[in-house]
């Protein structure tokens, strides 16, 4: 599990939208940004992963448990999985701006691509070109460059992000990533067959 360092993240965040990687700053209105789910509504299971797009943790865990999960449980409709997205950096930070410009509809494929290709995506010690590499995977992903270019300059979004994140962990005193909530409780990563077991037990309620 990677560590947040609550201090140094607060001082972080406030540095992270005004990188000069943003070209310019939109000038629309924001809504209060959500999380993106996969599965029923109605599954009687829900869970809520915190993660950062950058967390090798994380990424392992995707590899490791999430396509499990998927497969066996919300796929089934007996799991409603939420993801909530945790930025330990710049990086972590577009990346979430790249999947979540896809919407609903493409949000989970560019997860699931941001997650299988980290290593290739932020090996550059360069901001421009990380954020090439994105937009790489954004197109890959179906959305048109534009599309992009303005999501990533939306400088009000990626403060109403850095705010929401601050707020989500602080209220449920999340202190690293992989951090899982099923159906309230939390929990820190685990190997699948630990996770299965306590959503065959909440199944079992």
């Amino acid at each position: 599990m990677l560590k947040l360092n609550r201090r140094a993240m607060i001082s972080l965040a406030a540095a992270m939208a005004a990188s000069p990687v943003f070209a310019q700053e939109t000038a629309t209105a924001v809504t209060e940004p959500g999380d993106f789910s996969l599965g029923s509504p109605d599954a009687p299971v829900k869970i809520v992963e915190y993660a950062s797009f950058t967390c090798s943790y994380c990424a392992k865990f995707h590899a490791a448990v999430f396509k499990d999960l998927k497969k066996d449980f919300i796929e089934t409709g007996k799991v409603q999985f939420t993801m909530r997205e945790v930025y330990f950096d710049r990086y972590g930070l577009w990346a979430a701006m790249v999947a979540r410009c896809g919407g609903d509809m493409r949000y989970f494929g560019i997860h699931d691509m941001l997650f299988e290709q980290q290593q290739e995506w932020t090996a550059s010690q360069d901001p421009v070109q990380v954020v090439q590499n994105l937009k790489t995977i954004g197109i890959s992903a179906g959305l048109d460059a534009a599309a992009i270019d303005v999501c990533l300059n939306d400088q009000a979004m990626a403060e109403a992000l850095i705010a929401r994140f601050q707020t989500n962990m602080a209220a449920d005193g999340v202190e690293g990533t992989p951090t899982l909530f099923v159906n309230g409780t939390k929990y820190g990563n685990m190997p699948y067959a630990d996770l299965k077991a306590i959503i065959d037990a909440e199944l079992a309620k």
